[in-house]
């Protein structure tokens, strides 16, 4: 893992009931990832949704961030497992990226372990957050 200290996160106590839920599912079948999502949510800052600061990447949230090592940026919008799409820029929240971004703010840069092992870090560069759903 990398030396470098994990930013502040912040999650809307509705998303992290649904989250606790995903991790007791996912407990089996992932259970490296599912450990890694219930340290990020031990050290969470948890706020009412109507608290939720608009730049803090949440589900719905489309984020964008740069690979400090490639200089590659990226984007997407992270979602719950089952509105996954990686091909429509959807991420789910049960990936490791998923976990990594959940909570951050723009401007955090922190550590990320690929699917191969290889340490990377990362910088938010920015966060739009969800689209309102018209009635």
């Amino acid at each position: 893992m990398s030396r470098t200290t994990r930013p502040q996160i912040v999650i809307a106590q509705e998303t992290l009931d649904h989250l606790e839920k995903l991790v007791e599912g996912a407990a089996a079948r992932m259970p490296a990832l599912a450990e890694r999502l219930l340290e990020e949510l031990s050290r969470a800052r948890i706020v009412p949704a109507a608290k939720m600061p608009a730049d803090v990447a949440g589900i719905g949230s489309s984020v964008t961030w740069r690979d400090e090592s490639t200089g590659q940026e990226q984007s997407a919008t992270l979602v719950w497992p089952e509105a996954a799409d990686i091909g429509a820029g959807r991420v789910s929240v049960l990936t490791p990226i998923g976990v990594a971004l959940l909570g951050l703010k723009a401007g955090a840069r922190f550590p990320w372990e690929t699917r191969t092992g290889e340490q990377r870090e990362l910088t938010v560069l920015s966060v739009q957050p969800p689209a309102p759903v018209s009635a």
